[in-house]
Parts: structure tokens; C-alpha cells; sequence
């Protein structure tokens, strides 16, 4: 594999990515199935697809597969269910009760034919009884429009009787008086009573005077209450209506209206008696229903208790056993269809495990013969492994967000478990806040093997992954917070008294005029005496800038360190020489130099304005920089690092491409024009020697790639070191935030 040269990089076990190697394993059949169950639980070992030719109903274990697929169907028919009926699965510790796949199949198909059997009942009662309540309202709706109409009849019958000393009687309130007394002419009104939706009684209502032109009486009454649908089984607000028409081409007229605006029809007599009859009979079938309804949701809610203390468990043995089908279909099978041949990448220090692991596999599935392991050799790129723990993981995968390592590259994860959590705490820096961050992280630690176990919810579940990283974040922001001397915005003397004192008794505004240094230097972090005075913004808002440009420049700098470790470790001296030292020298010619800058400013506490400087060093580099100067052959020094910076393009942009196809050609020279061979099998190794060492070399593509890099490069360094800046913009908002709540929140709270 090589190794560092220089001394330049740590030791590659712990910087680098695994050594990988590529491994053989024939398995028999009787044992394939455990092997690969074990060696997914090992996970140590990336299968190749031998099969990619195929399409995946073509492969051996596709029965298999679907039969894994119906039963995660049923087990997400479970979910919803138990998710409608406000039941969690059991957050328990899985047992590791063996259980069989055929038995579970069996089972779960029972357990869905019965949940479906028992909603299918549930589904169609509880439609019964939303259609009863329905009946319920419009026996009492209408009854009281009967009940009216009788009484307002019989009070103008006795009118009449009473005025004309007329004997005939109204036996209906809605018979004609010429019909009552003729009753040749005496015709009996037909009526259809129901409910209608609210939102479309009106339009209900002139769409039957204009189908009928007229001739119908529509009465409607509101409910007060949303009714549940029989159809949709949503709560809507309905209206009570009845209809009385005469004749049958009015009626058809009329149903069909009904039908179209989804206004439920239900029969109704006009007698009295028979109403309040129909009435009882339907309160008592109500009371029948609601009991059967009850009885099937306890029915129902039983089986999703038990179904969800062993769901995950099911749950877990089903994704695990479509996993290894679907790992068994990347083998090939072996022409004596006795045992498959798998190909796959694992870490070097993993063969003894392997090893162990297969042995243990044969032995628990009783398999007369082992299986086999051989190292293969070769020119393919192996992935990359990164060895983890519960302490480095969240650090690895925030990285491997961003883009992963090629193959044996140094390892940028290990160096973002200070970097990461440090930059957060320049932005976050109160030691008071991180106080509180820190107890919150505790509780997820101290509790971690409990909260593993357990199902959490999504943002805690992700707060729970990154335990490791908000612990690091929360030290490191105490730590800053020290040097800001800010807690929750309030600063203390913790390291010794301040080095200034008042000159008289008129230094209690919130200004530095009037303050003496009486004492040594503050020995740790800002002075308390800044906070509050009239040069805290100016002295923090200058600090923090140029903190956050040095601290940028470093980490730009150690990014260009390690491709040259990269580069030394793979003996690549093209990259050392046409990437790695043009890339140095444009970076420290400019920004690097402005961070020498701002620490000779700092030492000797000179007046000079950077901004002008760094300006006036690309417009006018010649001139003199008066007060600006710093030091002694400044002006010499920049016009000597703006050359390099300006040698340092091209330097990056044009000779690495010419090299390569140098190297290219001298690689390959001669081998062009070479004997052909009589027999086939050295035609097949010329053929496939060709394929492997005869790659085509593109100039036009390597220099336009070596163009992007540089101009990458160059634009990078400067928006790069802009982007830093946040740091400080941020770092000043949460401080101004903190300061806000503190005085315009606690303390008036305080009084």
C-alpha cells in the first residue's frame, strides 16, 4: 500500500481509510442463506453484483423477494391501522426469539384477513347507524312540520265552522278547499323528505322550482350539528328538507335533483301514529348498533395491541430477511448449482472475522462442507472505509455529506472533531449558554443506552445522533465564551480585577473617558470593563473580524497541507509540484499576508488601515504607503508577493496538462504496432490487456478539467475567506440578541 514519506502525516491507521482488499467466497446453498444473514450483521463487507446483466425477475431469489415484499405491505397496512387508532409499536427490547418465515407469513396473512374482516363490519355498521341518525333527524324535522300544518289546518277549520256554521272538516292540511268539497276533483300531494348538504340548499331550492316551473313546496329545516356522512363519513352541516309535489313526472324530476346534489332520501309517513311508531323503532335500533359497534372496536383495538407488542419485531425480521435476498441475488450460482460465488471489498484487519464468521455459519446451518475464502487480486478502485464509533460517526457523516475520500486519501473527519464544534463556538461564544447546552447534552448521554432502544421522533432521534458533536460544541462554546467574558451577555471578573479604574467619580456613564489603567493586562480573555462602554462595538466588531480571517486562512491552508500529504502518500510529484505549491503560494501571497498584517498590527498597536493597504497593493503597488506603512520594505515585500501570486495562475493552469500526456505516451510508447497472435486465447489476453492498459487519453478534457480547478481555486480563496466573515457577523448577533433579552427581558422582569 505505500506509506507517508516526510513525516509530514499522522500515522495512515488512524488518518486514512482502511486498507480494502478484494475477496472470493463460495458458499454452499444449504448455508448461503445464514451466511450472509451473519455477514450483515458483521458489516464488514461490500458485495459486488455479479448478476448485473439480469433484470431482477430474473435473478434466483426474486420468489423470495416478493414474498418479503407482500409481508412489508401487511406490516404497513398494521402501521396505518394501529396509527388510526392512536396505538404505538412497543418500544421494548427486541427478544431474539427465533421465528420462522413461512410461520409468519401464515400469521400475518390471518391477522389481516381478520383486522379487514372486522373493519369491513365495523364500516358498514357504523354506516347504518350515521344512516339511522340521519332517519332519526328527518322523522323529527318533518314530524314537527305535519304536526304544524295539522294544527294551523284544524284552528282554520273551526274558523270557518265558527263563522259560516260550515260542517265539512279538513282531513289534510294540504288539500284544496274546492277539492274538499268536490271529491271527484279531491287529489292527495306526494312528498319527498331527506337531508341536503348546507352549502348547496339554495341552489338545491332553484333547481327544483325551475325543473318543476313552480309546482313544488319545498320546506327545509337546519341541524343544528354537523351529521356524520353514511357515504364520505365526514362531519357536514346539513338542512332537513321535504318536498310536496303532484304527479309522477314532478317525482322523477325531483329524484333525480336529489341524487345529483348528494341529498340523501329516507321514507316517511304522514300519519301521526305511524311517525311516532317509526320513531321508537329507529331509537331502539340506534341503541342495538351503538353496542355492536362498541364491541367490534374492543375487538379491534385487542388485536392492534397485540399486533404492535411484536411489530417492530416482525418488522426488523422482514427487512432483514428481503436484505439477504436481495444481497443472494448479486451471487452467481455455480454450474454444479450446489453453491454460489460472491465477490466483495473488505477491510483488511476484517479476514479473521470473516473467517470466524463463516465457520460459525456453517456449523449452525449443519452444512457438510464449509465455505471458502480467497484474496483476489485486482486494478479496480476499491471504496472507501472509514473506521467509526458512537464518538466519531455524526463527525464522519457530516463530512460524507459534503463529498467522500477517495480511496486511502487523508481522512478530513478526524480533523472536523475540533474544527466543527470551534468555528460554532466563535459564532455562539457565551459560556453561559453553553452551560445550558452542556446539561441538555448530558441528559442524552447518561440516558444513551435507554434512548437507543427506543423509537424517538425525528428531530429528537437526529438531537440523539449528534450527542457527540453538541458535546464538543457545547465545551468549546464555554470555552470561547471565557475569552468573550460573556455570560448569558453579562461580563464577570473571574481571572482577577480589571486592569482599568475610574480617574474621578465621573466615570459612571457607559463610556471609557475617565478610565485609567492601573493595573497589569487582564490575563485571560476581554477586560470586563469593555462591556458597556461606548468602544465595546468598535473594539469587538475589529476583533472578531480579524479573528475570523485568521482562523480562515489557517483552515484553507491545512486544507492545502493535506493534498500534499495526499499527494506524497500516493507518490504523485505532479501534484506536489503544479498543484500543491502554486496553491500555497497564491493563498499566503495574499490572504496569508494579510494575516501577518494583522497580527504586526496587533503586536505594535499601530493606526495604519488594512483596507487600504490590501487595495492599494493591486491598484497602485508602486506607490508609497505613508502612514500605512507597517514595517520596514513593505512596499518591496508586496510587489514581490503579488508577482508570485500572478506567477502562481498559470503556474497551477498550464503545465500539469502537458505533463500528463507526456506520461501518457511514454507509458504506452511502442505498444501500439505489435505481432498479432494465431491461436484465440492470445487474442482474448491482447484483447483484454487493451482494455485495462490502453486508456484513452483526452488533452482537450484534462486541460479544460485543469482550467475549472484553478479558476476554482482563485475564486475560492477569495469568496472562501469572505465566507469566514460570518463567523464574525454572527458571532456579534448572538451577542447583541443576548444582550437585548438580558436587559429589555430579565431585568425588567426583575423590576
Amino acid at each position: 500500500m505505500g506509506s507517508v514519506e516526510g513525516g509530514c502525516c499522522p500515522p495512515m491507521d488512524l488518518f486514512r481509510s482502511e486498507p480494502m482488499q478484494l475477496v472470493q467466497i463460495i458458499i454452499p446453498i444449504e448455508s448461503a442463506h445464514l451466511t450472509v444473514s451473519y455477514l450483515g450483521e458483521l458489516g464488514l463487507l461490500q458485495f459486488k453484483d455479479l448478476n448485473a446483466e439480469k433484470s431482477p425477475f430474473q435473478r434466483t431469489y426474486a420468489a423470495q423477494i416478493k414474498r418479503c415484499g407482500e409481508m412489508a405491505r401487511k406490516l404497513r397496512f398494521f402501521r396505518e391501522q394501529m396509527t388510526k387508532a392512536g396505538f404505538t409499536p412497543s418500544a421494548t427490547p427486541l427478544t431474539q426469539a427465533k421465528i420462522d418465515l413461512d410461520g409468519l407469513e401464515i400469521k400475518l396473512g390471518e391477522l389481516e384477513a381478520e383486522l379487514i374482516e372486522i373493519n369491513g363490519n365495523s364500516d358498514k355498521l357504523q354506516r347504518a347507524y350515521n344512516e339511522l341518525v340521519e332517519y332519526k333527524l328527518v322523522l323529527h324535522k318533518a314530524g314537527e312540520f305535519f304536526h304544524l300544518a295539522h294544527n294551523d289546518a284544524t284552528a282554520q277549520q273551526r274558523e270557518i265552522e265558527a263563522s259560516h256554521g260550515d260542517e265539512s272538516s279538513i282531513t289534510s292540511p294540504l288539500l284544496d278547499q274546492e277539492m274538499s268539497i268536490d271529491p271527484s276533483k279531491q287529489v292527495k300531494l306526494g312528498f319527498v323528505s331527506g337531508l341536503v348538504p348546507r352549502e348547496k340548499s339554495m341552489a338545491f331550492e332553484r333547481i327544483l322550482f325551475r325543473a318543476t316551473r313552480g309546482n313544488v313546496f319545498l320546506k327545509q329545516a337546519v341541524v343544528s350539528e354537523p351529521v356524520t356522512d353514511p357515504v364520505s363519513g365526514e362531519k357536514v352541516d346539513k338542512n332537513v328538507f321535504v318536498v310536496f309535489y303532484s304527479g309522477e313526472r314532478a317525482k322523477n324530476k325531483i329524484l333525480k335533483i336529489c341524487d345529483a346534489f348528494g341529498a340523501n332520501r329516507y321514507p316517511f309517513a304522514d300519519d301521526l301514529g305511524t311517525q311516532a311508531q317509526t320513531v321508537t323503532e329507529v331509537s331502539g335500533r340506534l341503541s342495538e348498533l351503538k353496542t355492536t359497534i362498541d364491541v367490534g372496536l374492543v375487538q379491534r383495538d385487542n388485536l392492534l395491541k397485540t399486533i404492535s407488542n411484536q411489530f417492530e419485531q416482525w418488522n426488523l425480521l422482514v427487512r432483514k430477511e428481503k436484505s439477504t435476498y436481495h444481497t443472494l441475488n448479486m451471487f452467481s450460482v455455480d454450474v454444479t448449482k450446489k453453491c454460489l460465488v460472491a465477490e466483495g471489498w473488505c477491510p483488511l484487519f476484517a479476514t479473521t472475522q470473516l473467517q470466524d464468521v463463516l465457520q460459525r455459519a456453517s456449523f449452525d446451518s449443519n452444512s457438510q462442507v464449509g465455505a471458502i475464502l480467497q484474496v483476489l487480486h485486482t486494478k479496480e478502485s476499491p471504496p472507501t472505509y472509514f473506521r467509526t464509533n458512537k464518538f466519531t460517526t455524526a463527525f464522519q457523516e457530516i463530512v460524507d455529506a459534503y463529498g467522500v475520500a477517495k480511496y486511502q486519501e487523508a481522512n478530513p473527519g478526524l480533523y472536523t472533531v475540533v474544527t466543527f464544534p470551534f468555528l460554532f463556538a466563535v459564532m455562539f461564544g457565551d459560556w453561559g449558554h453553553g452551560i445550558c447546552l452542556l446539561l441538555a447534552t448530558l441528559f442524552f448521554i447518561v440516558k444513551e443506552k435507554k434512548l437507543s432502544s427506543q423509537k424517538l421522533g425525528d428531530i429528537t432521534e437526529m438531537t440523539f445522533g449528534g450527542r457527540y458533536v453538541i458535546l464538543m460544541m457545547s465545551l468549546f462554546s464555554i470555552y470561547t465564551g471565557l475569552i468573550y467574558n460573556e455570560f448569558f451577555s453579562v461580563p464577570f471578573e473571574l481571572f482577577g480585577p480589571s486592569a482599568y479604574a475610574c480617574r474621578d467619580l465621573s466615570c459612571k456613564d457607559s463610556t471609557t473617558i475617565g478610565l485609567i489603567k492601573v493595573r497589569r493586562t487582564y490575563p485571560f480573555g476581554v477586560d470586563p470593563e469593555w462591556h458597556g462602554s461606548r468602544s465595546e462595538l468598535p473594539f469587538l466588531n475589529s476583533l472578531k473580524m480579524k479573528m475570523s480571517i485568521l482562523l480562515g486562512v489557517a483552515q484553507m491552508n491545512l486544507g492545502i497541507v493535506l493534498s500534499f500529504c495526499n499527494a506524497k502518500f500516493f507518490s504523485n510529484s505532479v501534484n506536489v509540484w503544479f498543484q500543491f505549491i502554486p496553491q500555497l503560494i497564491f493563498l499566503n501571497s495574499l490572504f496569508g499576508y494579510l494575516s501577518v498584517l494583522i497580527i504586526v498590527k496587533w503586536v505594535t498597536g499601530s493606526k495604519a488601515d488594512l483596507y487600504h493597504v490590501m487595495i492599494y497593493m493591486f491598484l497602485s503597488p508602486t506607490d508609497d504607503l505613508g502612514e500605512n506603512q507597517l514595517f520596514d520594505g513593505q512596499k518591496t515585500l508586496q510587489i514581490v508577493l503579488l508577482l508570485l501570486a500572478l506567477v502562481a495562475v498559470p503556474w497551477m493552469l498550464l503545465p500539469k496538462p502537458f505533463i500528463l500526456k507526456k506520461q501518457h505516451q511514454e507509458r504506452h510508447q511502442g505498444q501500439s504496432y505489435q505481432p498479432l497472435h494465431r491461436n484465440e486465447d492470445s487474442l482474448e489476453v491482447e484483447v483484454h490487456h487493451d482494455s485495462h492498459g490502453h486508456e484513452e487519453f483526452e488533452f482537450s478534457e484534462v486541460f479544460v478539467h485543469q482550467l475549472i480547478h484553478t479558476i476554482e481555486f482563485v475564486l475560492g480563496a477569495v469568496s472562501n475567506t469572505a465566507s469566514y466573515l460570518r463567523l464574525w457577523a454572527l458571532s456579534l448577533a448572538h451577542s447583541e440578541l443576548s444582550s437585548v433579552f438580558y436587559e429589555k427581558v430579565l431585568l425588567l422582569a426583575w423590576g
